[in-house]
C-alpha cells in the first residue's frame, strides 16, 4: 500500500511539471501570463480601495461625534 501512494504521489509530481511547462511555454502562454497579471492588479487595487473605505468611515464617525458635542 505504501508503494502505490508513492507511485502516485511521484505521477503527481510529474504531471505538475508538465503541467507547469505547458503553462510557461504552450500556446496562449503569455495570454495566461498577462490573465494573471491583471487578475493581480485587480484584487491589489480592491484590497486599497476597501482600505481607503473604512479608513474613511472610521474618520467620518469620528469627526461626526465631534461636531455634535
Amino acid at each position: 500500500m505504501d508503494l502505490t501512494r508513492k507511485a502516485k504521489e511521484e505521477i503527481d509530481a510529474r504531471l505538475d511539471k508538465i503541467e507547469n511547462f505547458i503553462a510557461k511555454n504552450g500556446i496562449g502562454s503569455k495570454y495566461l501570463q498577462k490573465a494573471k497579471k491583471t487578475h493581480r492588479d485587480v484584487n491589489l487595487a480592491l484590497a486599497a480601495s476597501g482600505l481607503v473605505a473604512i479608513v474613511g468611515i472610521a474618520l467620518w464617525y469620528k469627526f461626526k461625534g465631534k461636531k455634535e458635542e
